[in-house]
């Protein structure tokens, strides 16, 4: 199951994060690649707004993973990104992310090669820019469930 999304604005970028935190629920792994500037935090921002997190979801470059509890029920946020680690899924262990996994929504930029090995279900986002003109805001957003537990859910939803 795939959902294709044009992105015309940051501000669009972070309201589809809004609307895909609705889908999401404790356990899952969400898999952001694209370009440098591509989006993958803005829209990381907008899950953590809609998951109601604490803390500004920023981008966790330098501090390779942040954690962003609940204000409410929900789960936490956990953002990692994944751009300076060069090793596969041994050095991602060192952030135990199979252990926050079960009770948290995790959400990794760069971890293709990385983390695929914590689950078989996932949600890959693939944000596509015109590379080269910084100007030109539009994204082209791919959104694929791999695994049972995404085969029944809509991601169609995602284009509303």
């Amino acid at each position: 199951m795939s959902a294709e999304i044009t992105v015309n604005s940051p501000e669009q970028m972070r309201e589809l994060g809004r609307r895909l935190a609705k889908l999401l629920r404790a356990g899952d792994l969400v898999m952001l690649s694209g370009e440098l500037g591509a989006g993958k935090t803005t829209l990381t921002r907008g899950l953590g707004e809609s998951l109601g997190v604490r803390g500004a979801v920023t981008s966790p470059t330098f501090v390779i993973a942040r954690v962003h509890p609940s204000l409410g029920d929900g789960p936490p946020l956990v953002h990692v990104d994944a751009y300076r680690l060069s090793g596969g899924l041994d050095e991602m262990e060192d952030l135990d992310l199979d252990v926050s996994l079960p009770e948290s929504v995790i959400v990794v930029e760069w971890g293709e090669g990385k983390v695929e090995e914590l689950t078989d279900e996932r949600l890959q986002v693939v944000i596509h820019r015109a590379v080269g003109d910084t100007r030109d805001e539009v994204r082209h957003v791919t959104v694929t469930g791999i695994g049972p537990r995404w085969a029944a859910v809509d991601l169609a939803v995602l284009t509303a």
